[in-house]
């Protein structure tokens, strides 16, 4: 090859038509990490989709939202609007039904439109527009192949130099023609984004109170095991406190080798129950219940009653086996195999969990394990459950729950699902963007004004809005705080109002009524005689109980809009470090909580009331009523003195009254 060959500079062809996009489309809203996951929204919700879309020239621009339902193949379409001053465009969805809603974004240069905005011009500077007209009769006529009679007529007339000018011109600008003319001219003048995904639920995923509840223990005898009969006689009660969801330990047949006794002990005695978590025994695994229990039958039949109470079941899904568990003999590759050939138990050194056997979900037989585990759902969902809140989702692969929970949720749309997951925070965010309807949250540790204004924040107002749902639990069988340990009765009133006015969902579990708070030793956060390892009996109606709070509260939210939802919540400024106050607001109802988090002392302080967020003017005087007391307090102005002292009022939730 000569020099001059080789130097020769490199000539390639222009890309075809198809390949070129007329317009730019970018930053679309909502979506998350670029499209890689789905937002997340409820049925009912109206989701507003916004998008920049750029020309070069001057040369008008349509767009349109190109959408399609869950399940189906045809796609819709939904109008775009241009805000001059924002340069920005501006549509809306309406989502009605749950699961996986897809959309695009659609723009196109509009001749047409360019044409009669120019002809515009053109009159207005009194130009002579004979030859524009007949350039607009042939967009016209383009559009006309199609054999419409109405765009054949609007051509003849526009293409008419014998007709006046001023019906020409009412042609050109008439509504009927601009509607006709609607769309691109053609396909090729087309330019697409990619797809992006909402996935709806129903509004359970957001809103609601959950209660735990360990069926063993709906017995009135400590030595007498509970049942799915005996715990139907609860029912009633937690229908009347208010509660929506009935969330249940696992309920299977429980392992009897190396089974943990009363207060964690790794020594049984005869007659220790063992804990839930340790699945799997000679009666089945996961899809069996634990016969003292009772029967299949006899569970299919509390989903019934609960549903009859108004209340769902949530059901524990805890993917680790007992050394009893069939699985362990039936299948020994899916478990972690050591040298010696004996399968590995749970630790985290110094601590041993021989009553439990984590599986191995990269083992050979992969696909194997998850189908198993993805029929165990599959299993409970024809039973009647249609909440699953998962055990430690954090220690299981990401892939495996992405995969899953698409499968489920592609068959059933209407399942929830509850992570329990209190790891470290970019695990947490990852396992709501992998699929996970709600997730279990630091509420716990978060008891100082400082820690929950700054952690409610960024649920709220972050990107976390778009995918993460709180489920504030003010306790757990894991988890007795210290500031419940150590703040006795005010601490629970408080805890129990901040969790179910900071976040639309929040759950307790049973016991937190009786303020129960005796840990197991100095510095743990475990319960002495903790449910996990033996029954507990309880009197629920014993003196000093928060029955009737509780379902104050419950009603309340009900009843206030404001209270059912996350991202409308403002933190207000208060003079003392003790005592925080927020404004929470939806159309017709704003509500100020203010609440006193030292359980132990009396604390006043003077907060800002936002008036320009409520439409109030400073002169103008105004009304708060308490809900939780019915007591009415004149207001006026920006600032408002408020006093709580933690043996009588822990806090105030304050409704705005207008004249």
């Amino acid at each position: 090859m000569s020099n001059t060959e080789s130097s020769a500079p490199r000539r390639s062809r222009p890309p075809g038509a198809a390949e070129l996009a007329r317009v730019v489309i970018e930053r679309i809203s909502p979506e998350l990490d670029g499209g890689r996951y789905a937002v997340k929204r409820v049925v009912g919700d109206a989701v507003a989709i916004s998008v920049d879309i750029l020309k070069d020239g001057h040369d008008v621009v349509a767009a349109c939202i190109r959408y399609c339902r869950p399940g189906e193949s045809t796609w819709l379409t939904a109008p775009l609007v241009f805000d001059f001053n924002a340069e920005r465009w501006y549509g809306q969805i309406d989502v009605d039904a749950p699961g996986a809603w897809r959309f695009s974004i659609e723009a196109w240069p509009d001749p047409f439109a360019t044409w009669r905005a120019d002809l515009r011009k053109r009159l207005d500077a009194e130009q002579d527009v004979k030859s524009d007209l007949l350039e607009g009769a042939a967009f016209v006529a383009e559009r006309a192949k199609s054999g419409a009679p109405a765009l054949q007529a609007a051509q003849s007339v526009l293409a008419d130099p014998s007709l006046p000018l001023e019906r020409r011109l009412e042609v050109a600008f008439s509504a009927e023609l601009s509607d006709d003319m609607q769309g691109p001219q053609t396909a090729e003048s087309v330019t697409r984004h990619a797809e992006r995904t909402i996935y709806v639920d129903r509004p359970l995923a957001v809103f609601g109170s959950w209660y735990e509840l360990f069926p063993r223990s709906e017995t009135k005898e400590s030595h007498t095991h509970g049942s799915f009969r005996s715990a139907t006689a609860r029912l009633a009660s937690l229908e009347t406190l208010g509660f929506d969801v009935l969330y249940l330990p696992p309920i299977h047949p429980i392992g009897v080798s190396k089974r943990k006794g009363r207060n964690n002990n790794p020594q049984c005695e005869p007659g220790d129950l063992g804990s839930p978590w340790a699945i799997g025994g000679k009666d089945g695994g996961h899809t069996a219940v634990h016969p003292q229990l009772g029967t299949l039958q006899d569970f299919e039949d509390f989903v019934a009653a609960a549903k009859r109470h108004h209340l769902e079941i949530a059901l524990d899904f805890a993917l680790q086996c007992s050394p009893d568990h069939p699985w362990i003999t039936e299948h020994p590759e899916w478990f972690f195999v050591r040298g010696d050939g004996t399968l590995r138990y749970a630790e985290n050194p110094p601590k041993k969990y021989e009553d439990i056997y984590p599986l191995n979900f990269w083992c050979d037989d992969r696909v194997g394990l998850w189908t198993a585990c993805r029929d165990v759902l599959l299993f409970w969902i024809a039973r009647g459950v249609r909440i699953f809140r998962v055990d430690n989702p954090h220690t299981k692969p990401f892939a495996f729950w992405h995969w899953c929970i698409q499968e489920i949720q592609s068959k059933h749309p209407d399942v929830l699902f509850l992570a329990e997951a209190f790891t470290r925070p970019k695990r947490m965010r990852n396992l709501a963007k992998l699929g996970f309807s709600q997730s279990y949250t630091y509420f716990t540790w978060k008891n100082t004004t400082e820690d929950l204004t700054e952690y409610v924040t960024e649920l709220a107002h972050s990107e976390m809005a778009e995918y993460y749902r709180p489920n504030f639990f003010a306790n757990t069988p894991d988890i007795l705080h210290e500031y419940l340990q150590e703040g006795g009765r005010p601490a629970f009133r408080v805890r129990l109002l901040l969790a179910a006015t900071l976040s639309p969902t929040y759950g307790i579990y049973s016991g937190y009524e009786l303020c129960e708070n005796v840990p197991l030793r100095p510095g743990s956060e475990e319960y002495l005689n903790s449910e996990k390892y033996e029954v507990r009996v309880r009197d629920y109606n014993a003196p000093g109980n928060l029955n009737a709070e509780i379902e104050r509260i419950n009603r309340l939210r009900r009843e206030n809009p404001a209270l059912q939802q996350l991202a409308n919540i403002t933190f207000l400024q208060s003079d003392s470090e003790h005592i925080l106050a927020f404004h929470k607001s939806a159309p017709g109802n704003d509500l100020i909580i203010v609440a006193n988090v030292d359980p132990h002392n009396a604390h006043e302080t003077m907060i800002d009331v936002p008036l320009a967020a409520l439409g109030i003017s400073e002169s103008v005087p105004y009304a708060v009523t308490d809900l939780l007391t019915g007591e009415r307090y004149p207001w006026q102005g920006p600032r408002a003195y408020v006093r709580l002292d933690p043996k009588e009022k822990v806090g105030h939730l304050l409704r705005v009254e207008r004249d």
